[in-house]
């Protein structure tokens, strides 16, 4: 899955393809590169970052995914949204999934809007709001709470409708460093929630704050816990280096 930010502030490309003619020409080189799934976000989820409303993440949004489908239309589009008035819009343009880094926590109509249109979802694990998230880092057990939120939303977008379900734990979402790598050194665990593991650590301060470098020169790091990440159960890598994370794929399926 490669990343396309429309935002201005994300901590390793922000502002980089907001414009259409670079959003076209990004897209083309990831889909070049193998990526199976684009993923467009609008929104900002950088922590410290205020929610935006449907209408002004639409207004950034949906002229670029129309471009897109009409350049692409072979491409599978997933939309990273927590509003579900946009992820209507976008499904009935022809996006594929809905990438909810809220699980249906932040807009109570979510898990019935992409029931009715019959896409696969993604819930990702989050605490709170990306304003609010780093200072809800407390947990007596982060694997359990963590395997427990996936449990009660699963279910609860199950009773929904929704019948493709696909979990993100959330690396860098409201999680210490240490608690990032105790939940990565479990990720096996959650194979026993029958659900396809979607991983996103790309150039994330989990890997450049550990080796003290920059989310620059995070790309070797990146593609480390990418390959580590498959061989725990990873079904899907959410990148920013498409050719690399692809690479991976390639050498792991090789060896199975």
């Amino acid at each position: 899955m490669g990343i396309l930010n429309l935002t201005t502030d994300s901590f390793y490309d922000g502002g980089k393809y907001n414009s259409l003619d670079k959003a076209l020409y990004h897209t083309e080189s990831m889909l070049k590169e193998g990526a199976f799934f684009i993923d467009i976000g609008a929104a900002s989820s950088k922590p410290g970052s205020e929610l935006i409303t449907p209408a002004n993440e639409k207004k950034k949004l949906l002229v670029v995914l129309e471009a897109l489908l009409d350049r692409f239309p072979e491409a599978y589009f997933s939309i990273d949204t927590y509003n579900h008035e946009v992820a209507q819009a976008c499904i009935e343009m022809g996006a594929s999934m809905i990438n909810d880094i809220s699980g249906g926590n932040l807009d109570a109509k979510m898990h019935e809007t992409v029931a009715k249109y019959k896409i696969p979802y993604v819930m990702m694990h989050m605490r709170g709001t990306p304003e609010t998230m780093q200072k809800n880092s407390h947990y007596k057990n982060i694997v359990t709470e963590v395997l427990s939120f996936f449990s009660q939303q699963t279910k609860a977008a199950t009773n929904a409708g929704i019948q493709d379900i696909l979990i993100d734990p959330g690396f860098g979402f409201g999680k210490t460093l240490e608690q990032n790598y105790t939940l990565f050194n479990n990720l096996n665990q959650f194979e026993t929630l029958g659900c396809p593991l979607l991983i996103g650590v790309s150039r994330k301060s989990m890997i450049y704050k550990l080796l003290d470098t920059t989310p620059q020169e995070a790309l070797n790091g990146t593609t480390a816990l990418n390959a580590l990440a498959l061989d725990r159960g990873a079904q899907i890598l959410r990148v920013h280096d498409v050719k690399e994370a692809k690479e991976c794929v390639d050498l792991w399926l090789a060896l199975q």
